[in-house]
């Protein structure tokens, strides 16, 4: 019996070498001898935040500082013409703020001195990891809340019951400390309901929303009220497809971000930052599946005001942790769980004049393929 035969391999005209790299995740720049910028992918527009038009033909020691060990790297590979990398390196510019990447600089042979430099965001490993540390923190806050509703709720009750009897038949004295009574039996189970949010595990609710619709919405409510002296620096996307969420959830999370925000900042020059950008190649696995599912959509909230302790800031999502002399630490723990029901990630960063905290949320199936333009 002969052989089947076998169809020769054609190559794929839509696989050209610029599709390749702009479809790569790393940020991918090619440099002259004098270390200009020759071309870049998608992903390089998207670290320096800045368009193709606008760094071609750049020189990089205006993208990073002279002193920085990328050019370092860069004449190794130039040197040696061998490939060299190096991870965990801190990238630190106005431009890009606190990155940490792994850097890996090769030679091109033909034309001479030409060099590929890829730039690979080390953070996204440590966002899961922060994030597998938020999802542990909201199960345990979960099964606190659902303990004290039974234990504390139901005692309060009779308390409270015992102390309205009491009041109908006391003096005016008396008749004021049970009134007391009453009022803290209502504070705490005020308290044992905020918590009680957290033992909620039922799946929400998710459709299209339009995140900038959610942020314009809070916005308008902190001027409003408790930012109404402070500016709002907004810096949108308009191209973003919409997000898979809920929206009365979504609100809940950017509107305590801002209220956050807000009471962190000097009222005389406070300034809150609200962000939206698309950054593909983040993928994030899903619970109990070997699936991962696509977290493009950034929305950051930040602001200037004195920082977060650095101590604080690898638990600052477990409950009961907070810098505030009245808070209660509740505020980003839910914040943390709501993002985690979503499926999404949140991480933070702060030094003085310079807090964010960015979540990175799903699309809508709704929106297809659609992508928001570099």
């Amino acid at each position: 019996m002969s052989a089947p035969s076998r169809q020769a391999t054609q190559p794929d005209a839509g696989a050209d070498a610029p599709s390749v790299l702009n479809a790569l995740p790393d940020a991918i720049l090619v440099l002259d001898s004098a270390d200009r910028i020759v071309s870049l992918n998608v992903s390089a527009e998207q670290f320096f935040a800045a368009g193709k038009t606008t760094l071609g033909g750049q020189a990089l020691s205006d993208l990073l500082p002279a002193d920085s060990p990328v050019f370092g790297i860069l004449a190794q590979a130039r040197r040696g013409s061998y490939s060299v990398s190096e991870s965990d390196m801190l990238l630190e510019t106005p431009r890009i703020g606190s990155r940490f990447v792994e850097v890996a600089a090769a030679p091109i042979p033909e034309p001479g001195d030409r060099v590929v430099l890829s730039l690979k965001e080390r953070s996204i490993a440590r966002k899961l990891d922060h994030q597998l540390g938020h999802r542990n923190a909201a199960r345990s806050v979960s099964a606190m809340a659902a303990m004290l509703a039974h234990e504390v709720k139901n005692p309060l009750s009779g308390i409270r019951g015992a102390a309205q009897l009491i009041e109908q038949t006391a003096d005016s004295e008396t008749a004021g400390l049970t009134r007391l009574i009453c009022e803290e039996a209502d504070r705490i189970v005020a308290l044992v309901d905020r918590m009680d949010s957290f033992a909620d595990d039922r799946p929400i609710e998710r459709g299209a929303v339009n995140i900038h619709e959610v942020l314009e919405h809070v916005r308008r409510v902190a001027q409003a009220g408790f930012a109404r002296q402070l500016r709002f620096v907004e810096s949108y996307d308009p191209s973003l497809p919409p997000v898979l969420g809920n929206r009365d959830l979504l609100v809940q999370v950017f509107l305590n971000l801002v209220k956050n925000a807000a009471e962190a900042v000097d009222a005389k020059d406070g300034e809150i930052l609200l962000d939206t950008r698309y950054r593909h190649g983040v993928r994030l696995a899903v619970p109990g599946g070997g699936a991962r599912v696509d977290l493009p959509l950034t929305v950051t909230v930040g602001d200037n005001g004195g920082g977060i302790p650095a101590d604080m800031i690898s638990h600052l999502f477990d409950p009961f942790v907070t810098s505030k002399t009245e808070g209660r630490g509740l505020g980003l723990a839910l914040v943390a769980k709501i993002v985690n029901n979503h499926g999404g990630v949140i991480e933070a960063e702060s030094e003085p004049r310079r807090t964010r905290f960015r979540i990175m949320l799903p699309v809508s199936p709704d929106a297809g393929t659609r992508r928001a333009a570099p």
